[in-house]
C-alpha cells in the first residue's frame, strides 16, 4: 500500500511558514540542498527544475502530491498552475474557484477519504502531504511518515506544522541526518 509522507521544512519552533506564507527566513546549506535534490527531486517545482539539473530527473520517492491551497498558492501567484506537473497534483481548498490546470485536481471535500482512496490505488510511488498545516491536522490519522527539515532559526509565529484540535499521535525517530549549518533531516514513523 502507498504510504502519505508529510515532507516539510520546519522551524526549530515547529512553524512551516510565516503569517503570510513567506518562508525566505529558513537559512541555506548546500549540502541540505544537495541532500533534497538527491534524495526528493520531485519536491521541486517546475519553474525551478531547469536551473537545477533536474528536467528531465526521475521521480524518487513520489508519485502524487496534495497541497492545501497556501501551499498552493505562490505558483498559482507567480502564473505557475501546474507547479509539479511530474506529479498527480491534487489541490484540497472550499475556496478555490476553479482550478487553472487541467492537470491540478480540486478537492472541495473530504481529504481523509481521498487520501484513504488513493492510497488503495496501484502507483509508483508514495503521496506527498507538501502542505500546509490545516490539510496535515486534517490527513493526520492517515501520516505513514513524517520527514521534516527543521532548519536552525526560531519563526515566532506563522503557520504551524499542524493547525488543529489537540489529537497526539505518537511517532518515533528512525533517521536523523545533521547538516552544515546545523539543520536537520528527521524521518518519523508512528510509534507503537
Amino acid at each position: 500500500m502507498r504510504k502519505l509522507v508529510y515532507y516539510v521544512a520546519v522551524s526549530v519552533d515547529g512553524f512551516i511558514a510565516g503569517p503570510s506564507g513567506e518562508f525566505d527566513f529558513y537559512p541555506a546549506a548546500p549540502d541540505m540542498a544537495e541532500h533534497q535534490l538527491t534524495e526528493f527531486p520531485e519536491t521541486i517545482p517546475v519553474q525551478a527544475r531547469p536551473h537545477l539539473g533536474l528536467t528531465d530527473a526521475p521521480n524518487r520517492r513520489f508519485d502524487t502530491v496534495l497541497m492545501g491551497l497556501g501551499a498552493y498558492r505562490p505558483g498559482l501567484d507567480a502564473g505557475i498552475p501546474s507547479p509539479y506537473p511530474h506529479l498527480e497534483q491534487y489541490v484540497v481548498s472550499s475556496s478555490l474557484p476553479a482550478a487553472d490546470d487541467p492537470a491540478v485536481r480540486l478537492v472541495r471535500a473530504d481529504p481523509l477519504g481521498l487520501v484513504r482512496e488513493l492510497k488503495q490505488q496501484p502507483g509508483s510511488g508514495d503521496l506527498w502531504l507538501c502542505g500546509g498545516g490545516r490539510l496535515a491536522a486534517e490527513l493526520l490519522p492517515e501520516i505513514d511518515e513524517l520527514v521534516l527539515k527543521r532548519y536552525p532559526v526560531v519563526a515566532g509565529g506563522g503557520i504551524p506544522a499542524f493547525a488543529g484540535p489537540l489529537r497526539p499521535r505518537p511517532f518515533a525517530p528512525v533517521e536523523t541526518l545533521t547538516f552544515s549549518h546545523g539543520g536537520t533531516v528527521t524521518t518519523y514513523r508512528p510509534a507503537g
